[in-house]
């Protein structure tokens, strides 16, 4: 049987805080990177609470190097009745006294219905899609148009805890720095590409992701290293962009872990990057991000303090391939059609550059 439902206009005031919380978000990077700033808004208004996130194996790799405090439980979401049956054998006997509901999918519905919490907060009914609101019984407050990490503050705020402005205060690995170390070697200004998405629609041309390498290597005298992940997408932008471009570039795609990725963005001066995980673990340690934006809403899923300096061309994407402004579509509407990445021009991501680079008090 349901338990009851408790009214999102109700905030939910722990006093004293709760004992155990449970986080529930598989996935993805990104995503995982904005949960981390709620997590952490959570520490510090709770900091006697014992906190367990439940998280896609991927996500686990980098977030449980940098949060050893935090208890991980990792859910392969490639075989979900399994996992289902070995993730109620790991919970059997537990019970938290707050469950954090932060996923939208019905695959995540089904993991919380295995977790023991007298209160399952989830999202408003107008956002709660895939039947979450069926599988939770507490409510975060009505908003529309909000960036996806303010929708994660939601929770924050329906129990009752005024949150700062978003941080993440990151101890990083030292292996991640020395790997830095060794490829940041002097004090050169480091540009860092990571040209994919994991939506191939959202990738930018190998050939403009070279001119803007050269711009930078000639104009600002930058180092410029491109960074990425394994798949054969990823391999093979990489290996395009080095052989178009005229200045050398440093091609690190596929040879770093995930921590790793983090200590070298730590240490760069700025990244390009589509809608990607790598936009967002670079906002985690204050990195500037010149966004590449057609496919998708920079306000709603632009990295979250660079959103002045992304390249934004949503809107004239929504008028070339749906007849009508941004303002007139659906918030979380995604607009990955062939080409929509040529509506940004390599001017565009230079003149970004050049301002960001003028800009001493960002920098």
């Amino acid at each position: 049987m349901r338990r009851p439902f408790i009214t999102y206009t109700m905030t939910l005031n722990f006093n004293p805080p709760l004992q155990r919380v449970c986080l529930l978000r598989l996935s993805a990077i990104g995503d995982t990177c904005h949960a981390l700033a709620a997590l952490r808004a959570f520490q510090a208004a709770w900091p006697q609470t014992r906190f367990t996130w439940i998280i896609g194996k991927l996500e686990a790799k980098l977030m449980s190097a940098l949060l050893p405090e935090i208890e991980f439980i990792t859910f392969d979401k490639g075989a979900t009745l399994r996992e289902l049956w070995r993730l109620r054998a790991t919970l059997r006997g537990r019970r938290f006294d707050l469950l954090l509901d932060m996923q939208l999918s019905f695959r995540a519905s089904l993991v919380s219905s295995v977790i023991d919490a007298p209160i399952k907060l989830g999202f408003d009914r107008a956002r709660a899609r895939e039947l979450q609101w069926w599988f939770t019984n507490a409510r975060i407050a009505p908003a529309a148009a909000e960036h996806v990490l303010d929708s994660f503050m939601g929770f924050v705020h329906a129990c009752g805890i005024e949150p700062a402005s978003p941080r993440w205060d990151l101890s990083l690995p030292a292996d991640a720095l020395e790997y830095a170390c060794g490829i940041i070697t002097d004090d050169r200004p480091t540009l860092a590409i990571s040209p994919c998405s994991s939506h191939t629609a959202r990738n930018w041309s190998a050939a403009r992701y070279a001119a803007v390498a050269d711009y930078a290597a000639a104009t600002h005298a930058m180092r410029v290293v491109l960074v990425g992940g394994r798949s054969s997408v990823e391999t093979q932008m990489g290996a395009a962009i080095a052989a178009a471009a005229r200045t050398a570039v440093r091609n690190q795609i596929g040879k770093d872990t995930l921590p790793q990725l983090l200590g070298l963005l730590s240490r760069s001066t700025v990244l390009i990057s589509p809608d990607s995980g790598p936009a967002h673990m670079a906002t985690m340690v204050a990195l500037p991000v010149i966004g590449l934006y057609a496919a998708t809403n920079p306000a709603r899923a632009g990295p979250y303090y660079s959103r002045q300096w992304c390249v934004d061309k949503y809107d004239a994407a929504a008028q070339k391939y749906l007849g009508k402004p941004a303002a007139q579509i659906p918030w979380t509407t995604k607009i990955e059609r062939g080409g929509v990445m040529d509506l940004i021009a390599v001017g565009d991501v230079t003149a970004k550059l050049d301002a960001l680079m003028a800009d001493r008090v960002f920098r």
